[in-house]
């Protein structure tokens, strides 16, 4: 396993060259790009070359890209939801042509995934007829094209409403109609207060393709950095090793309007959790008699 680090730190800011050398000067060689406009402006090619042209000058590479949930964030608020599951004709149309945008610039970025939400969390207000099961059925249709042209994998998020859980993505992904090549983003802070971390890896083991990594108290998403909340980091590694998964740890952490702060603190965490790790690589020593 390897570590990563989303932008999602930066979200409130609009993503230059300084955020990507500061997570480089941190010993980070891999990001996952989130994509708002008000962040990462992914429908103008001119920005997403300059943003390609920046990771390759930092020897940064963008693992995945975290395709558009909202239209916009700043001072702490969500704009606008765009949602793959909507009932709602124009609204799911919306959501698609953003997602068909994003996979353009994940493909110049050189990104193996796009992270999609199905429909929106459950503390999330939803507008009637959203997180329909076949307008979300619809769209998958759609998405898996859209994606095999851009060379990007989909990653389908686990994320705390019904369309999401790990058995609903496990029932969705054996499926006859699952989208060709699609996997599972294991978001553990996600998993943690839903039904657990270990019950969505023994799940999902073999789908995992990537991951996001974040704490919690086991009831609010507040996205601290890990040793911060309830999480048993040992668990939930030694729960991702016994299955094999081997891809990116990527923290997904929240800046509170103090990014660097909070890097300093993840930067402590990565050392712990790739002391974990090393523990877990380890050969056992079996007591001489």
């Amino acid at each position: 396993m390897r570590f990563a680090l989303s932008t999602h730190l930066f979200h409130a800011e609009r993503l230059e060259r300084r955020h990507l050398e500061t997570i480089a000067g941190a010993g980070f060689t891999e990001v996952e790009v989130f994509a708002t406009r008000s962040h990462v402006d992914y429908h103008d090619r001119g920005r997403v070359q300059d943003l390609r042209g920046w990771l390759d000058d930092m020897n940064l590479a963008a693992g995945s890209m975290h395709g558009p949930i909202c239209d916009s964030f700043a001072e702490d608020r969500w704009g606008t939801s765009f949602s793959i599951a909507s009932a709602d004709a124009a609204r799911r149309q919306e959501a698609l042509d953003e997602m068909r945008a994003a996979l353009d610039a994940a493909r110049v970025l050189g990104c193996a995934h796009l992270v999609v939400h199905l429909g929106l969390p459950d503390a999330q207000p939803a507008p009637p007829g959203d997180n329909d099961t076949r307008a979300l059925a619809r769209s998958l249709d759609a998405l898996g094209p859209m994606a095999a042209d851009a060379g990007v994998g989909l990653a389908l998020e686990l994320i705390p409403n019904a369309l999401s859980t790990a058995a609903a993505l496990e029932a969705l992904l054996d499926a006859e109609t699952a989208p060709p090549g699609a996997g599972v983003c294991l978001d553990l802070g996600h998993a943690h207060i839903m039904d657990g971390v270990a019950d969505a890896v023994e799940r999902l083991g073999g789908v995992i393709v990537t991951t996001h990594v974040h704490d919690n108290n086991g009831r609010e998403d507040a996205h601290l950095v890990p040793f911060q909340g309830a999480i048993a980091w040992p668990a939930a590694l030694a729960a991702l090793w016994k299955v094999g998964y081997t891809g990116a740890l990527v923290f997904e952490v929240a800046g509170r309007r103090d990014a660097q702060g909070v890097l300093g603190r993840t930067v402590g965490a990565r050392d712990r959790l790739q002391a974990i790790l090393d523990d877990l690589a380890a050969p056992f020593a079996f007591a001489e008699e």
